[in-house]
Protein backbone atom coordinates (compact mmCIF):
# COMPACT_ATOMS: atom_id res chain seq x y z
CA UNK A 1 0.00 0.00 0.00
CA UNK A 2 1.43 3.37 -1.05
CA UNK A 3 0.51 6.39 1.05
CA UNK A 4 2.08 9.78 1.60
CA UNK A 5 1.84 13.52 2.07
CA UNK A 6 1.02 15.78 -0.87
CA UNK A 7 2.03 19.43 -0.89
CA UNK A 8 3.95 22.10 -2.74
CA UNK A 9 6.92 22.47 -0.39
CA UNK A 10 7.02 19.92 2.38
CA UNK A 11 10.39 20.58 4.01
CA UNK A 12 10.63 19.24 7.54
CA UNK A 13 7.55 17.03 8.04
CA UNK A 14 6.85 14.77 11.03
CA UNK A 15 4.15 12.85 9.12
CA UNK A 16 6.35 9.95 7.91
CA UNK A 17 7.50 9.40 11.50
CA UNK A 18 3.92 9.35 12.78
CA UNK A 19 2.54 7.03 10.11
CA UNK A 20 5.42 4.59 10.60
CA UNK A 21 3.93 3.98 14.06
CA UNK A 22 0.36 3.58 12.83
CA UNK A 23 0.21 1.03 10.03
CA UNK A 24 2.05 -1.36 7.76
CA UNK A 25 2.20 0.83 4.68
CA UNK A 26 4.74 3.02 2.93
CA UNK A 27 4.51 6.75 3.48
CA UNK A 28 6.38 9.15 1.19
CA UNK A 29 6.51 12.89 0.58
CA UNK A 30 5.06 14.10 -2.73
CA UNK A 31 6.03 17.65 -3.67
CA UNK A 32 3.97 18.72 -6.69
CA UNK A 33 3.49 21.99 -8.54
CA UNK A 34 0.05 23.36 -9.44
CA UNK A 35 0.55 22.11 -12.99
CA UNK A 36 1.26 18.56 -11.79
CA UNK A 37 -1.54 18.37 -9.26
CA UNK A 38 -4.52 17.14 -11.31
CA UNK A 39 -2.57 14.45 -13.16
CA UNK A 40 -1.04 13.18 -9.92
CA UNK A 41 -4.44 12.93 -8.20
CA UNK A 42 -6.13 11.23 -11.15
CA UNK A 43 -3.28 9.04 -12.39
CA UNK A 44 -0.58 8.93 -9.71
CA UNK A 45 0.73 5.69 -8.20
CA UNK A 46 -0.75 6.06 -4.72
CA UNK A 47 -3.43 4.45 -2.55
CA UNK A 48 -3.90 7.03 0.19
CA UNK A 49 -2.80 10.64 0.62
CA UNK A 50 -2.71 13.35 3.21
CA UNK A 51 -2.97 16.79 1.63
CA UNK A 52 -1.39 19.92 3.05
CA UNK A 53 -1.12 23.57 2.01
CA UNK A 54 -1.82 24.90 -0.52
CA UNK A 55 -3.83 22.08 -2.09
CA UNK A 56 -6.64 21.24 0.35
CA UNK A 57 -9.30 23.15 -1.57
CA UNK A 58 -7.90 22.32 -5.01
CA UNK A 59 -7.86 18.58 -4.37
CA UNK A 60 -11.48 18.73 -3.15
CA UNK A 61 -12.51 19.84 -6.65
CA UNK A 62 -10.94 16.68 -8.11
CA UNK A 63 -12.83 14.17 -5.96
CA UNK A 64 -15.48 11.70 -7.06
CA UNK A 65 -16.90 11.32 -3.56
CA UNK A 66 -16.47 13.19 -0.27
CA UNK A 67 -17.50 12.88 3.37
CA UNK A 68 -20.17 15.13 4.84
CA UNK A 69 -17.50 17.16 6.65
CA UNK A 70 -15.40 17.60 3.52
CA UNK A 71 -18.46 18.72 1.54
CA UNK A 72 -19.39 21.21 4.23
CA UNK A 73 -15.89 22.70 4.13
CA UNK A 74 -14.99 22.33 0.46
CA UNK A 75 -11.59 21.20 1.71
CA UNK A 76 -9.87 17.85 2.24
CA UNK A 77 -6.70 16.61 3.83
CA UNK A 78 -7.21 12.86 3.37
CA UNK A 79 -7.80 11.10 0.04
CA UNK A 80 -8.10 7.39 -0.81
CA UNK A 81 -8.89 5.32 -3.87
CA UNK A 82 -12.00 3.20 -3.40
CA UNK A 83 -13.46 0.96 -6.09
CA UNK A 84 -11.98 3.02 -8.87
CA UNK A 85 -13.13 6.32 -7.37
CA UNK A 86 -11.32 9.04 -5.45
CA UNK A 87 -12.82 9.66 -2.01
CA UNK A 88 -11.89 12.54 0.28
CA UNK A 89 -12.37 13.40 3.93
CA UNK A 90 -11.22 16.13 6.30
CA UNK A 91 -9.57 14.77 9.43
CA UNK A 92 -8.20 18.20 10.41
CA UNK A 93 -11.54 18.84 12.10
CA UNK A 94 -11.08 15.76 14.26
CA UNK A 95 -7.46 16.78 14.87
CA UNK A 96 -8.35 20.21 16.16
CA UNK A 97 -11.25 18.85 18.23
CA UNK A 98 -8.74 16.51 19.89
CA UNK A 99 -6.34 19.41 20.53
CA UNK A 100 -9.15 21.38 22.19
CA UNK A 101 -10.10 18.39 24.32
CA UNK A 102 -6.50 17.73 25.41
CA UNK A 103 -5.93 21.41 26.23
CA UNK A 104 -8.83 21.54 28.68
CA UNK A 105 -9.77 24.99 27.34
CA UNK A 106 -13.52 25.70 27.15
CA UNK A 107 -14.26 27.89 24.12
CA UNK A 108 -18.06 27.89 24.43
CA UNK A 109 -19.53 31.39 23.98
CA UNK A 110 -16.04 32.93 23.96
CA UNK A 111 -14.88 35.34 21.27
CA UNK A 112 -12.30 33.44 19.26
CA UNK A 113 -10.04 34.84 16.57
CA UNK A 114 -8.99 32.47 13.79
CA UNK A 115 -5.98 33.90 11.99
CA UNK A 116 -5.96 32.99 8.31
CA UNK A 117 -8.60 31.99 5.77
CA UNK A 118 -6.99 29.01 3.98
CA UNK A 119 -7.83 25.32 4.02
CA UNK A 120 -6.74 24.80 7.62
CA UNK A 121 -8.76 27.82 8.74
CA UNK A 122 -12.08 26.42 7.53
CA UNK A 123 -11.45 23.16 9.40
CA UNK A 124 -10.56 24.94 12.62
CA UNK A 125 -13.55 27.30 12.31
CA UNK A 126 -15.86 24.33 11.76
CA UNK A 127 -14.55 22.60 14.89
CA UNK A 128 -14.80 25.78 16.96
CA UNK A 129 -18.37 26.45 15.89
CA UNK A 130 -19.29 22.88 16.83
CA UNK A 131 -17.78 23.59 20.25
CA UNK A 132 -19.92 26.71 20.64
CA UNK A 133 -17.26 29.39 20.14
CA UNK A 134 -18.03 32.86 18.81
CA UNK A 135 -15.68 32.86 15.81
CA UNK A 136 -14.15 35.80 13.94
CA UNK A 137 -11.82 35.07 11.02
CA UNK A 138 -8.93 37.49 10.51
CA UNK A 139 -7.29 37.64 7.08
CA UNK A 140 -5.01 40.01 5.19
CA UNK A 141 -7.76 41.63 3.14
CA UNK A 142 -11.06 40.66 4.77
CA UNK A 143 -13.45 42.77 6.83
CA UNK A 144 -11.45 41.77 9.90
CA UNK A 145 -7.77 42.16 9.04
CA UNK A 146 -4.42 42.84 10.66
CA UNK A 147 -4.70 46.58 10.09
CA UNK A 148 -7.85 46.86 12.22
CA UNK A 149 -7.00 44.05 14.65
CA UNK A 150 -7.54 46.44 17.58
CA UNK A 151 -11.31 46.20 17.15
CA UNK A 152 -11.03 42.52 18.15
CA UNK A 153 -8.78 43.14 21.15
CA UNK A 154 -11.47 41.68 23.43
CA UNK A 155 -10.90 38.18 22.06
CA UNK A 156 -10.42 35.48 24.67
CA UNK A 157 -9.06 32.75 22.37
CA UNK A 158 -6.60 33.08 19.46
CA UNK A 159 -5.95 30.33 16.91
CA UNK A 160 -3.24 30.81 14.29
CA UNK A 161 -3.84 28.79 11.13
CA UNK A 162 -1.33 30.74 9.02
CA UNK A 163 2.25 29.57 8.38
CA UNK A 164 3.69 32.70 10.01
CA UNK A 165 6.30 31.55 12.53
CA UNK A 166 6.72 28.08 11.01
CA UNK A 167 10.18 26.62 10.34
CA UNK A 168 12.40 27.97 8.80
CA UNK A 169 10.87 31.41 9.47
CA UNK A 170 11.06 30.93 13.22
CA UNK A 171 10.24 33.72 15.70
CA UNK A 172 7.99 35.62 13.33
CA UNK A 173 4.48 36.35 14.60
CA UNK A 174 1.20 37.30 12.91
CA UNK A 175 0.25 39.80 15.63
CA UNK A 176 1.19 41.44 18.92
CA UNK A 177 -0.53 39.36 21.57
CA UNK A 178 -0.05 42.11 24.20
CA UNK A 179 -3.09 44.03 22.91
CA UNK A 180 -5.39 41.15 23.89
CA UNK A 181 -5.86 41.93 27.58
CA UNK A 182 -8.62 39.34 28.06
CA UNK A 183 -6.92 36.50 26.18
CA UNK A 184 -7.02 33.15 27.97
CA UNK A 185 -5.36 30.81 25.45
CA UNK A 186 -3.46 30.75 22.16
CA UNK A 187 -3.46 27.77 19.80
CA UNK A 188 -1.14 27.07 16.87
CA UNK A 189 -1.56 24.48 14.17
CA UNK A 190 2.22 24.84 13.72
CA UNK A 191 4.29 22.10 15.37
CA UNK A 192 7.79 23.05 14.16
CA UNK A 193 9.08 24.89 16.12
CA UNK A 194 7.58 23.51 19.30
CA UNK A 195 6.93 27.04 20.53
CA UNK A 196 6.29 29.85 18.08
CA UNK A 197 6.86 33.48 18.96
CA UNK A 198 3.11 33.84 19.39
CA UNK A 199 3.19 31.08 21.99
CA UNK A 200 6.29 32.41 23.74
CA UNK A 201 4.86 35.94 23.87
CA UNK A 202 1.61 34.52 25.25
CA UNK A 203 3.45 32.53 27.92
CA UNK A 204 5.34 35.65 29.02
CA UNK A 205 1.95 37.21 29.74
CA UNK A 206 0.58 34.24 31.63
CA UNK A 207 -1.57 33.08 28.70
CA UNK A 208 -1.77 29.34 28.09
CA UNK A 209 -0.51 28.19 24.69
CA UNK A 210 -0.65 24.96 22.69
CA UNK A 211 1.13 23.92 19.51
CA UNK A 212 -0.26 21.82 16.69
CA UNK A 213 1.50 18.50 17.41
CA UNK A 214 -1.53 16.90 19.06
CA UNK A 215 -3.68 18.01 16.13
CA UNK A 216 -1.14 16.61 13.67
CA UNK A 217 -1.02 13.23 15.38
CA UNK A 218 -4.79 13.01 15.87
CA UNK A 219 -5.60 13.80 12.24
CA UNK A 220 -2.92 11.29 11.17
CA UNK A 221 -4.50 8.57 13.33
CA UNK A 222 -7.91 9.24 11.77
CA UNK A 223 -6.33 9.32 8.29
CA UNK A 224 -4.63 5.99 8.94
CA UNK A 225 -7.99 4.50 9.88
CA UNK A 226 -9.36 5.67 6.54
CA UNK A 227 -6.32 4.35 4.64
CA UNK A 228 -6.58 0.91 6.22
CA UNK A 229 -10.32 0.73 6.97
CA UNK A 230 -9.56 -0.10 10.61
CA UNK A 231 -9.86 1.35 14.11
CA UNK A 232 -7.00 2.63 16.28
CA UNK A 233 -7.12 3.04 20.07
CA UNK A 234 -7.39 6.75 20.98
CA UNK A 235 -4.62 6.31 23.58
CA UNK A 236 -2.20 6.08 20.66
CA UNK A 237 -2.63 9.81 20.02
CA UNK A 238 -1.25 10.84 23.38
CA UNK A 239 1.50 8.21 23.31
CA UNK A 240 2.81 9.21 19.88
CA UNK A 241 2.58 12.91 20.71
CA UNK A 242 4.70 12.42 23.84
CA UNK A 243 7.17 10.24 21.96
CA UNK A 244 7.68 12.75 19.15
CA UNK A 245 8.02 15.62 21.60
CA UNK A 246 10.74 13.75 23.48
CA UNK A 247 12.56 12.87 20.25
CA UNK A 248 12.43 16.33 18.70
CA UNK A 249 12.76 18.69 21.65
CA UNK A 250 16.23 20.06 22.32
CA UNK A 251 17.95 19.81 25.68
CA UNK A 252 19.67 23.16 26.20
CA UNK A 253 22.29 23.55 28.91
CA UNK A 254 23.06 26.92 30.50
CA UNK A 255 25.23 27.80 33.47
CA UNK A 256 28.38 29.48 34.66
CA UNK A 257 31.60 29.08 32.64
CA UNK A 258 33.35 25.90 33.73
CA UNK A 259 30.29 24.31 35.34
CA UNK A 260 30.57 21.21 33.13
CA UNK A 261 27.98 21.84 30.40
CA UNK A 262 30.06 20.21 27.66
CA UNK A 263 30.79 17.09 29.73
CA UNK A 264 27.15 16.71 30.73
CA UNK A 265 26.09 17.23 27.11
CA UNK A 266 28.30 14.32 26.07
CA UNK A 267 26.69 12.04 28.65
CA UNK A 268 23.20 13.12 27.58
CA UNK A 269 24.10 12.31 23.99
CA UNK A 270 25.07 8.75 24.98
CA UNK A 271 21.73 8.32 26.74
CA UNK A 272 19.49 9.83 24.05
CA UNK A 273 21.38 9.42 20.79
CA UNK A 274 20.93 13.14 20.16
CA UNK A 275 23.74 15.06 18.48
CA UNK A 276 25.69 17.56 20.59
CA UNK A 277 26.27 21.13 19.48
CA UNK A 278 28.46 23.49 21.50
CA UNK A 279 27.82 27.16 20.76
CA UNK A 280 31.44 28.15 21.50
CA UNK A 281 32.68 25.50 19.07
CA UNK A 282 30.21 26.67 16.43
CA UNK A 283 31.48 30.24 16.87
CA UNK A 284 35.03 28.97 16.28
CA UNK A 285 33.88 27.21 13.10
CA UNK A 286 32.01 30.30 11.93
CA UNK A 287 34.67 32.90 12.62
CA UNK A 288 37.91 30.96 12.86
CA UNK A 289 38.44 32.56 16.28
CA UNK A 290 37.96 31.29 19.82
CA UNK A 291 35.37 33.14 21.93
CA UNK A 292 38.08 34.15 24.41
CA UNK A 293 40.09 35.78 21.62
CA UNK A 294 37.04 37.66 20.29
CA UNK A 295 36.27 38.99 23.77
CA UNK A 296 39.87 40.05 24.38
CA UNK A 297 40.25 41.73 20.99
CA UNK A 298 36.79 43.08 20.13
CA UNK A 299 35.06 43.24 23.50
CA UNK A 300 32.17 41.35 25.08
CA UNK A 301 29.41 43.18 23.20
CA UNK A 302 30.85 42.24 19.80
CA UNK A 303 31.12 38.64 20.95
CA UNK A 304 27.52 38.58 22.19
CA UNK A 305 26.31 39.71 18.76
CA UNK A 306 28.14 36.83 17.10
CA UNK A 307 26.91 34.41 19.75
CA UNK A 308 23.27 35.40 19.17
CA UNK A 309 23.66 34.92 15.41
CA UNK A 310 25.04 31.41 15.97
CA UNK A 311 22.34 30.56 18.53
CA UNK A 312 19.67 31.74 16.08
CA UNK A 313 20.68 28.94 13.70
CA UNK A 314 21.18 26.35 16.45
CA UNK A 315 17.84 27.16 18.07
CA UNK A 316 15.97 26.18 14.90
CA UNK A 317 17.34 22.64 15.05
CA UNK A 318 15.23 19.84 16.50
CA UNK A 319 16.30 16.91 18.67
CA UNK A 320 19.77 18.09 19.68
CA UNK A 321 21.78 18.65 22.86
CA UNK A 322 22.98 22.26 22.98
CA UNK A 323 25.72 23.40 25.35
CA UNK A 324 25.76 27.19 25.50
CA UNK A 325 28.32 29.75 26.55
CA UNK A 326 28.10 30.91 30.14
CA UNK A 327 26.98 34.44 29.26
CA UNK A 328 24.29 33.73 26.67
CA UNK A 329 21.67 34.54 29.31
CA UNK A 330 22.82 38.17 29.39
CA UNK A 331 20.90 38.81 26.15
CA UNK A 332 17.12 38.62 26.58
CA UNK A 333 16.70 37.92 22.86
CA UNK A 334 18.36 34.55 23.39
CA UNK A 335 15.49 33.45 25.66
CA UNK A 336 13.07 32.82 22.82
CA UNK A 337 15.82 31.51 20.54
CA UNK A 338 16.62 28.75 23.06
CA UNK A 339 13.07 28.01 24.23
CA UNK A 340 11.41 27.74 20.81
CA UNK A 341 12.53 24.12 20.51
CA UNK A 342 14.20 23.44 23.82
CA UNK A 343 13.85 22.58 27.45
CA UNK A 344 16.49 24.77 29.13
CA UNK A 345 18.40 23.20 32.02
CA UNK A 346 20.73 25.11 34.32
CA UNK A 347 23.85 23.29 35.43
CA UNK A 348 24.93 24.46 38.90
CA UNK A 349 28.32 23.93 40.50
CA UNK A 350 30.12 25.44 43.49
CA UNK A 351 32.15 28.50 42.56
CA UNK A 352 35.36 27.03 43.95
CA UNK A 353 35.00 24.15 41.44
CA UNK A 354 34.71 26.40 38.36
CA UNK A 355 37.66 26.56 35.97
CA UNK A 356 38.79 30.01 34.81
CA UNK A 357 41.50 29.09 32.29
CA UNK A 358 40.93 30.79 28.93
CA UNK A 359 37.83 32.50 30.32
CA UNK A 360 38.58 36.24 30.24
CA UNK A 361 35.30 37.39 31.82
CA UNK A 362 35.71 35.01 34.77
CA UNK A 363 39.22 36.36 35.25
CA UNK A 364 38.34 40.04 34.79
CA UNK A 365 35.19 40.22 36.92
CA UNK A 366 35.90 37.42 39.37
CA UNK A 367 33.70 34.34 39.67
CA UNK A 368 31.69 35.57 42.66
CA UNK A 369 30.79 38.90 41.03
CA UNK A 370 30.01 37.20 37.72
CA UNK A 371 27.76 34.63 39.43
CA UNK A 372 25.88 37.33 41.35
CA UNK A 373 25.46 39.41 38.19
CA UNK A 374 23.93 36.50 36.27
CA UNK A 375 21.92 34.73 39.00
CA UNK A 376 18.54 36.22 38.09
CA UNK A 377 19.23 35.66 34.39
CA UNK A 378 19.97 31.97 34.91
CA UNK A 379 16.78 31.66 36.94
CA UNK A 380 14.77 33.43 34.23
CA UNK A 381 16.13 31.28 31.40
CA UNK A 382 16.01 27.81 32.96
CA UNK A 383 13.05 25.43 33.16
CA UNK A 384 14.80 23.59 35.99
CA UNK A 385 18.25 23.27 37.58
CA UNK A 386 20.52 20.37 38.48
CA UNK A 387 23.66 20.22 40.61
CA UNK A 388 26.82 18.92 38.94
CA UNK A 389 28.58 17.68 42.06
CA UNK A 390 29.19 13.95 41.68
CA UNK A 391 29.92 13.30 38.00
CA UNK A 392 28.70 14.40 34.55
CA UNK A 393 27.06 10.98 34.14
CA UNK A 394 25.06 11.32 37.36
CA UNK A 395 24.08 14.88 36.44
CA UNK A 396 22.86 13.67 33.05
CA UNK A 397 20.88 10.86 34.71
CA UNK A 398 19.21 13.43 36.98
CA UNK A 399 18.32 15.58 33.97
CA UNK A 400 16.76 12.61 32.16
CA UNK A 401 14.71 11.77 35.25
CA UNK A 402 13.42 15.32 35.54
CA UNK A 403 12.57 15.44 31.84
CA UNK A 404 10.66 12.18 32.23
CA UNK A 405 8.74 13.65 35.18
CA UNK A 406 7.81 16.71 33.09
CA UNK A 407 6.39 14.46 30.35
CA UNK A 408 3.89 12.85 32.74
Amino acid sequence: MKCGLLGKKLGHSFSPMIHSKLGDYGYDLYEKSEEELEDFIRNGDWDGLNVTVPYKKEVFKLLDEASETARALGSVNTVVKRNGKIYGDNTDVYGFETLLLESGVDVKNKKTLVLGSGGASVSVKYALLKAGADVTVVSRSGENNYENIDKNADAKIIVNTTPVGMYPNNLETPLDVSIFKECEACFEIIYNPHRTKLMLDANDRGIKSFNGLTMLVAQAVRSSEIFTDSEIDRKVIRNITSEIKALTENIVLVGMPGCGKSSVAGELSKMTGKEVFDSDEEILKETGRKPSDIIKTDGEEAFRTIETEVLTDLGKKSGIILATGGGCVTRERNYQILHQNGCVVRIKRNIDKLAINDRPLSQQKGLKALAEEREEMYHRFSDFSVENTISPQKTAENIMQMLSDLQR
